[in-house]
């Protein structure tokens, strides 16, 4: 690993290593395996190696960097070469965390590039290697970081000014990167732009998207192009971008003058819709076009209904996936912020790994959380994790329910979804130890978390449950009740995975845990009449999906429930670890109409109100713009977060009706379980599993329902019709419903009767003694 002398440190202009060297003869194999710490572009020749973005990647660069290999044999020339490297601070040292407390060099405060050059593949020796023989200089980049965005003065010639000094490095750490690597989509033209009283023009590309804008100029030397970012427009239809704080989210372009020039960032990258342009001097935009990127480049799943509000927030969650895949599952891609948040990837997770290929991006991100871990089991609120290493200014930045519980949630969802059974003997010790920490908090099965921020286990409960103004106000679940129930859980699951991986001892001491647990939760949390404690939407979808209500409460537990939703007008109450539980509980109980309302709901807190209110992306409030189109505090305010997307497997395994089966993974036994809800009509929905194509589609006229599915060739499926639905047929046999029956491969059509309940006999059914 060879640093730049020419390099003065974080916040200055960015540097190349570069070495000429000879090849006498080339066998056409020829292969680059190159890392860096910081943020590496090469070049062979003047001729970039491979089109990755923003590589190496981003890890726990203590314990894990990865290392990319690209073949680079259509490069080289016989004789003379040039290699140059180019080095950025990227995430290994640019800002990190927000506030009076921004982080620097965290990971380390010297940029440098390790590469070894080969004939082939595998062979021993390297043609050339990475050594003190290197010289390097400045690079027109003036000034780079994540959050900041670029400079770039293209006046400014690139030449070697100093040498290099090897690092003391353990090459230990390096591992083949092993996500796909973060690429370019395909680019957004500008859809209407207008110029501002100060005569900067505003491009909406029609999108929010996380990834850069790329621009033609032409005019003279010295002239500066600056383009800034923005996700939405005030309520006065401005540019607008401060929800975006301290990150600058910038990029300047100072030009040359030598005709048509382009550029696009090198180091950063940006979340936004919009863009405002300032040119400064003699110069001219020819071109403006928005680029996305991310490390999931393919579309694995598609849902369609008669509702286009839904239709759009399905695209909505894809493209916030894309935004936030990038590298590690970000909370947004915009502000001082972009972090791993464990709460947002575990409540996601299921959702994620329809929408895209996953499974190595999450292997990856799993096994830095596993670094990351505390001794003590407790698990960090971001990974990679920039507090592990300013523990003054960020104490107990780890430990809360609901967000440590992404050590075991994520590795499940790669088992269900790839049948991925050896990641799971793989962190099974790390999710053992998570399991063994949240029972310590308060040593025993009802968990009281400390409300002191950054307190040993302290608890962010349901985050962002609606409440105030601008949401009828709720009951909120109780930190004591959230941890709880998140403890049971895991320990049920943790328990089950021990259980496939063959560690018996660990999954009956896990199982005993459960069952305390929940007793415990019911004795402390339950009242003698079946109502939950706290009263409170998330309390009770959590508990119903998770089966902790005793069977002799439970009729009443569900008129509880039922009521929670009533007195909140049909709305959502739940936050970011209630929402995914909500509508599944809903239609565990029965209420399949109350799903459907509170579902396709259009005022605020809803799902359907942010698309209304224009949203191309997930919002991370439910009230992140007023109905009047004022904009919600700034603080902590994104318009790109993708957790409330999580709702999107339930149109896929719920109402679209398809889901692998826990007991043979990865799709190699599909459930077909359909919850017909008259007003999504009709519905259609793929899945590009692993087994294969899944399809199903369904459409209802009066009451008779058409149900088509498709099952891969090497999987089966199980056809489970709800007992409510009449005279089944499938593929024009009779069938019953409410029990199995057995699907090959293939096609095949089911058709049967259903009556939807009218809305005023399922309100009537909920009139009971329980209601306040």
């Amino acid at each position: 690993m060879i640093h730049p002398l020419a390099d003065a440190g974080v916040g200055t202009p960015a540097s190349f290593v570069a070495k000429t060297f000879v090849i006498d003869t080339l066998g056409g194999s020829e292969v680059l395996t190159i890392s860096a710490l910081g943020l590496y572009r090469a070049f062979i020749n003047g001729k970039r190696v491979g089109n990755d973005m923003l590589t190496p990647g981003w890890t726990s660069y203590d314990a894990r960097l990865s290392y990319q290999t690209y073949s680079v044999a259509d490069l080289l020339v016989p004789g003379e070469n040039r290699i140059e490297i180019w080095l950025a601070d990227g995430w290994l040292r640019s800002q990190m965390m927000w506030g009076n407390f921004p982080i620097f060099n965290t990971w380390g405060d010297k940029i440098a590039a390790i590469a070894e050059l080969h004939a082939a593949p595998g062979t021993a020796e390297p043609v050339l290697v990475t050594d003190n023989s290197w010289e390097s200089g400045e690079l027109p980049v003036r000034k780079s970081g994540i959050y900041f965005g670029e400079i770039f003065d293209a006046r400014f010639a690139p030449k070697a000014s100093a040498g290099t000094e090897a690092l003391n490095f353990d090459t230990s750490i390096l591992v083949a990167h092993e996500t796909t690597p973060v690429r370019e989509l395909a680019p957004l033209p500008v859809a209407k732009s207008w110029t501002d009283a100060e005569g900067r023009t505003v491009y909406d590309f029609a999108q929010n998207a996380g990834g850069n804008v790329a621009i033609t100029v032409r005019g003279t030397a010295g002239a500066k192009v600056t383009v800034e970012h923005a996700e939405v427009l005030d309520q006065d239809g401005n540019f607008y971008n401060g929800n975006y704080r301290t990150a600058a989210a910038r990029i300047e372009y100072v030009l040359a003058g030598t005709g048509d020039e382009h550029y696009r960032p090198y180091f950063t990258f940006q979340g936004y819709r919009y863009a405002r342009v300032t040119i400064e001097g003699d110069a001219k935009l020819l071109d403006i076009i928005s680029i996305p990127m991310s490390s999931v480049t393919e579309q694995k799943a598609s849902f369609t209904s008669g509702n286009a509000l839904v239709n759009r927030l399905f695209l909505n969650t894809l493209w916030s996936q894309r935004a936030n895949f990038i590298e590690v599952p970000t909370d947004c891609p915009q502000r001082d912020e972009r972090l791993g948040w464990t709460g947002d990837a575990q409540v996601f997770a299921g959702t994620a790994a329809y929408l895209g290929e996953v499974q190595g991006f999450f292997r990856k991100w799993v096994r830095d959380l596993m670094v990351d871990q505390r001794e003590d089991g407790a698990v960090p609120h971001v990974c990679p994790d920039p507090t592990r290493l300013d523990p003054t200014n960020y104490p107990g930045f780890y430990g809360s329910t609901g967000w440590g519980d992404a050590i075991w949630m994520v590795p499940w969802q790669l088992y269900l979804h790839y049948g991925d059974t050896a990641f799971l003997d793989e962190v099974l010790p790390s999710m053992v130890k998570w399991v063994d920490f949240v029972w310590s908090i308060s040593d025993g099965p009802i968990v009281s978390p400390p409300r002191e921020w950054g307190a040993r286990g302290f608890s962010f409960g349901d985050w962002l449950q609606p409440k105030g103004p601008s949401a009828k106000p709720l009951p909120t679940i109780g930190d004591d009740a959230a941890a709880t129930l998140y403890l049971y859980i895991a320990a049920n699951a943790v328990s089950e995975i021990a259980r496939i991986v063959g560690k018996a001892e660990i999954a009956a001491r896990m199982a005993t845990m459960a069952t305390e647990v929940k007793t415990a939760f019911a004795n402390e949390f339950i009242t003698p009449s079946g109502r939950l404690a706290y009263d409170d939407q998330t309390s009770y979808a959590l508990a119903i999906v998770h089966d902790l209500i005793p069977a002799d409460k439970f009729e009443a537990a569900k008129g509880y429930f039922r009521n929670s939703i009533e007195r909140a007008d049909r709305r959502i109450g739940t936050g970011f670890i209630g929402t995914p539980a909500l509508l599944p509980a809903l239609i565990k109980i029965g209420e399949w109409g109350l799903a459907s309302e509170v579902f396709l709901q259009e005022e605020v807190p809803g799902w359907l109100y942010q698309v209304k209110m224009g949203a191309t992306t997930i919002w991370e409030r439910w009230d992140a713009i007023q109905p009047d189109g004022s904009i919600y505090n700034p603080q902590m305010n994104s318009y790109n977060h993708y957790a409330y997307g999580a709702v999107c497997q339930w149109l896929l395994e719920g109402v679209a009706g398809f889901r692998p089966d826990r007991r043979d993974p990865a799709f190699r036994t599909i459930v077909f379980e359909p919850i017909i809800l008259p007003d999504l009509s009709p519905v259609k929905a793929h899945h590009e599993s692993p087994a294969g194509l899944i399809r199903a589609e369904w459409v209802i006229e009066g009451e008779a329902v058409r149900y088509e599915v498709e099952v891969p060739a090497g999987s089966k499926g199980v056809l489970r019709l709800a007992p409510q639905y009449r005279d089944a047929k499938l593929d024009g046999a009779n069938v019953s419903t409410g029990s199995d029956v057995a699907l090959n491969a293939g096609t095949h059509t089911v058709t049967f009767t259903y009556t939807a309940p009218k809305r005023e006999e399922r309100q009537k059914s909920q009139v009971n003694a329980n209601t306040p």
